[in-house]
């Protein structure tokens, strides 16, 4: 096999499952079974009737293990759709956290004055603590965090990452 065989790349692949008991479970059970790393995921109801659930996984592997996931998610009985986002055309990504920094005098200062630059909004703020609400790219997020480090940056909670295709193209 080619160099260019092996090489590693990152997947956002979308899936369309009934939202019934233990299907989560099942699409954690085809990754853990054979060994693939999940690096995000997210599931929720999408429909109106909350019968479709919408789950969002981030993984890597080289092509072919990509292939395999998106192979084994689809045979799995509840799904309706697979989508690697990331082969089929430009898609949006997008994560939420909160961020809470802990800090007094100068530091809240300088806390506020990049969570500004960041775009970053306070959702909750006492006298020793601030926490930020931020929604991005993991990278922007990942930025943001090392910068509240120094600073006092206590904890951290992310959703993980959402994804949609650009234009019109979509799941349904």
């Amino acid at each position: 096999m080619s160099e260019a065989g092996n090489a590693q790349r990152a997947a956002t692949i979308a899936v369309l499952v009934e939202n019934e008991a233990g299907v989560l479970a099942r699409v954690i059970g085809l990754f853990s079974g054979r060994g693939y790393n999940i690096d995000s995921l997210t599931v929720a109801p999408v429909d109106e009737t909350g019968r479709i659930s919408r789950i969002t996984v981030v993984t890597s592997g080289t092509e072919m293990v990509i292939e395999q996931i998106k192979a084994q998610l689809d045979r799995l009985v509840p799904v309706h759709k697979v989508s690697d986002l990331t082969l089929e055309g430009p898609h949006l990504v997008r994560e939420l956290a909160l961020i809470k920094v802990v800090g007094r005098g100068e530091e809240r200062v300088e806390a506020l004055r990049l969570a500004d630059a960041f775009r970053a909004r306070v959702v909750d703020a006492t006298t020793e603590s601030f926490v930020f609400e931020m929604t991005g790219a993991a990278e922007k997020i990942d930025a943001f965090c090392a910068l509240m480090r120094p600073i006092g940056l206590a904890e951290v909670s992310r959703t993980g990452a959402v994804a949609i295709a650009r234009g019109p193209r979509g799941l349904t």
